[in-house]
């Protein structure tokens, strides 16, 4: 289908209801198809494309989701709704331990962990325990960018002058 770039505003809502109606016709059985699925704590719409549906899982980016689907061998064709439950464990799998699936190492989000030297993949509330955890350490050596997260400021080096004013006051008090 060509898009038209002219389109005001309802026109483009009305053809992407449209395309949404019309959806049901791409689905292959509707009788397994889910919605909604839940994996890894996350609620993905199964009315994407699977590549696409999988980045709801926080810590899953594009291209790790990308060579994930292809190393569990899943149809990047299919909608999330139309994964069977043995395709999403499989994916699961993979993503819990992308080493052994030979998946390379500048792929992953958590690379030569400070405790164990581990490299791997974190996601859902793991990747927030592991950044509250790292931040703790920051601030406990007293780091520079431990004190710069304690006070609030910009950490990665930005003039902080005239920007980042958002939240904070600024001026005197009379």
């Amino acid at each position: 289908q060509k898009v038209n770039f002219a389109m005001t505003g309802e026109k483009r809502r009305a053809a992407r209801r449209h395309r949404l109606r019309t959806m049901g016709s791409l689905i292959a059985d509707k009788e397994s198809f889910q919605h909604i699925i839940r994996v890894a704590n996350t609620n993905v719409d199964g009315k994407q494309k699977v590549n696409f549906a999988m980045t709801a899982i926080k810590g899953i980016g594009r291209r790790f989701c990308n060579i994930a689907l292809k190393k569990a061998e899943v149809d990047l064709n299919k909608r999330a709704g139309e994964m069977t439950q043995e395709e999403i464990d499989q994916f699961m799998v993979v993503v819990s331990n992308p080493r052994t699936f030979k998946i390379p190492d500048w792929v992953l989000n958590r690379r030569k962990d400070f405790k164990d030297g581990r490299y791997g993949q974190i996601i859902s509330s793991g990747l927030d325990n592991k950044l509250r955890e790292d931040l703790e350490r920051l601030k406990k050596i007293r780091s520079h960018r431990g004190i710069r997260h304690y006070w609030g400021l910009k950490v990665r080096g930005q003039h902080t002058k005239t920007g980042s004013r958002r939240g904070r006051t600024v001026g005197l008090k009379k």
